[in-house]
């Protein structure tokens, strides 16, 4: 399978102070909806909201869960399990788990990870409409045809900034 988006007509420039606020909003919203043992990170885009909910509920258990599925900017092809789950993971029960990713954007990599851990709660920072019905937990949501520039996308000019590796 292979996906190619149009390109967006909005773009959202997500600060750091934003990206904070919302994180430990998404552990508030957690916290009242259980006590998870475990956290697992969706590499890359989970592991810094992963970081904070982690510390905001005290969780020590920080797994990662390896998910590929973008090719270029603004393309995404097949998701890849790029690196599988530990042992660690697998000897928790699936309703002690929660899974944590900055983004549900066509819902392909919830629906990956959902196969891997059925009985996971899938939160993420923000949703478009394609992914919302892949997840159970989220704090904002944006349209389907928008592009999300991160905190770790940006430079101090607040401008799109590519990886050293492209430079």
């Amino acid at each position: 399978m292979h996906e190619s988006q149009n390109p967006p007509s909005t773009t959202v420039e997500v600060s750091w102070a934003m990206f904070h606020r919302d994180a430990r909003q998404l552990a508030a919203q957690l916290k009242e909806i259980g006590a998870f043992s475990t956290i697992v990170a969706v590499t890359r885009g989970g592991l810094a909201p992963a970081a904070i909910v982690a510390r905001e509920l005290g969780v020590r258990i920080v797994e990662t869960l390896g998910v590929s599925s973008y090719q270029a900017e603004t393309q995404q092809g097949a998701i890849s399990v790029i690196k599988p789950m530990t042992e660690i993971l697998r000897a928790h029960s699936p309703g002690d788990v929660v899974v944590i990713d900055d983004l549900a954007d066509t819902g392909a990599t919830a629906r990956a990870v959902r196969e891997l851990l059925p009985g996971a709660h899938i939160a993420v920072l923000y949703v478009k409409p394609r992914g919302l019905p892949t997840v159970d937990t989220f704090i904002a949501e944006f349209p389907q045809d928008s592009w999300i520039y991160f905190p770790w996308d940006l430079g101090d000019d607040h401008r799109y900034q590519p990886p050293l590796r492209m430079v």
